[in-house]
C-alpha cells in the first residue's frame, strides 16, 4: 500500500473536520454536512481508483 493514499486521506480528513468545527461555530450546520459529504465523496473517488488498480493486478497475476 502506498504511504501517500493515507496521507491523502487523512489530509482530507483533517480539513473537513476543521471546516466543519468552523461551521458549526458559526450556527451553519447545513453547510457542515454538505461540507463532510463533499469530503467523504473525495476520499471514496480516490479509493475507487486503487480498488480498480487492485483488480487489475488480480486480473493478470491469475489470466483472466
Amino acid at each position: 500500500m502506498d504511504l501517500d493514499l493515507i496521507f491523502k486521506i487523512a489530509g482530507v480528513g483533517i480539513i473537513v473536520a476543521v471546516l466543519n468545527m468552523i461551521l458549526k461555530k458559526s450556527e451553519r450546520d447545513e453547510y457542515g454536512l454538505i461540507v463532510t459529504i463533499a469530503g467523504l465523496i473525495v476520499v471514496l473517488m480516490v479509493i475507487v481508483n486503487e480498488i480498480a488498480e487492485l483488480f487489475d493486478t488480480i486480473k493478470s497475476v491469475f489470466g483472466f
